[in-house]
């Protein structure tokens, strides 16, 4: 891996971008990212929590800096895994355009970005704050379950490159059922939720009683 690397020095970098609101990042979240990682030969991936996310009601998140703690946490023996506070920093809405646009500012174009979503969010993506220009500006990865390999999925996919030149590239990835979702719920009724999220994550979880008093 070093040589090939090494090989390959004036090539620019690649990073994967994964955003979510992670309440609370789980295995799901490190295997994706991982899996992308890989398949695509990314030199590193940035976690982004979001800070005020557009689709979620806000007084149901917990608070933005104590879910980068449990990213930090959950990311921290793996050498290709980065946590940014870029959108939890801002204290307002977080929007991917925007936070692309700062990431490539940042990195003066020097770097190719990859953003990680799942199909069903790219499906959506014309919810999205100017959907068109982030199709037309950004390489995206989209992780599909091998079931839901479906024909609308490859549709978009297909009008996306054709309509705004999108660079999009579909991963399949094994089916994890694991949700924060689910995490939260477990924790409510006291049930146990080991092996479903890193060690620390789970003693930083008890240790300032997340989720125990708080709906989904």
């Amino acid at each position: 891996m070093d040589e090939h690397k090494n090989s390959n020095k004036f090539l620019k970098h690649k990073i994967g971008i994964i955003g979510g609101t992670f309440d609370p990042i789980h295995y799901g979240h490190l295997f994706i990212a991982e899996t992308a990682l890989d398949k695509l030969n990314l030199d590193k991936i940035i976690f982004i929590p979001a800070g005020i996310p557009p689709h979620k009601n806000q007084s149901l998140i917990t608070d933005s800096f104590k879910r980068v703690d449990m990213v930090k946490l959950a990311t921290k023996k793996n050498s290709n895994f980065e946590v940014s506070t870029i959108e939890v920093n801002k204290q307002k809405t977080s929007y991917t355009i925007d936070t692309i646009k700062e990431l490539k500012k940042y990195y003066n174009n020097k770097v190719d970005i990859f953003f990680i979503t799942g199909d069903d969010a790219f499906i959506n993506i014309e919810t999205w704050k100017k959907y068109d220009e982030l199709l037309n500006s950004t390489n995206f990865i989209v992780m599909t379950r091998s079931i839901n390999n479906s024909k609308l999925l490859n549709e978009k996919i297909e009008l996306y490159k054709t309509k705004y030149n999108a660079n999009v590239t579909k991963v399949e990835i094994p089916i994890l059922e694991i949700s924060s979702t689910d995490v939260r719920e477990r924790i409510k009724k006291n049930n146990s939720i080991k092996y479903l999220l890193p060690e620390e994550v789970e003693k930083y979880i008890l240790e300032n009683k997340l989720y125990m008093e708080q709906g989904l």
